[in-house]
């Protein structure tokens, strides 16, 4: 348990995160070494800083979710009209 505090504290002190950030990657169930291992180096201009892509993949997630939810709420309507025409 403790190498994996000592992980998780190279990775907040590499990819240059804060208390927040770290937790929204457990939550968004990463690891700290694919944290590490999306710090762009200077040949990769096109990669964002890992505190950037982690936000992209909440906001990612976050949308997927409320077009599940959307989905369903549609579903769950059409599915009470068809039983009310019954």
């Amino acid at each position: 348990m403790a190498n994996n505090d000592q992980l998780w504290q190279e990775a907040k002190k590499r990819c240059r995160l804060d208390d927040k950030d770290i937790a929204l990657a457990k939550r968004l169930g990463l690891n700290p070494r694919s944290l590490i291992k999306n710090i762009p180096s200077k040949s990769e201009p096109w990669k964002a800083p890992v505190k950037d892509w982690l936000h992209e993949r909440e906001a990612k997630r976050s949308k997927k979710a409320e077009q599940k939810q959307r989905r369903r709420e549609k579903e769950a309507k059409v599915q009470d009209s068809a039983d009310k025409e019954k």
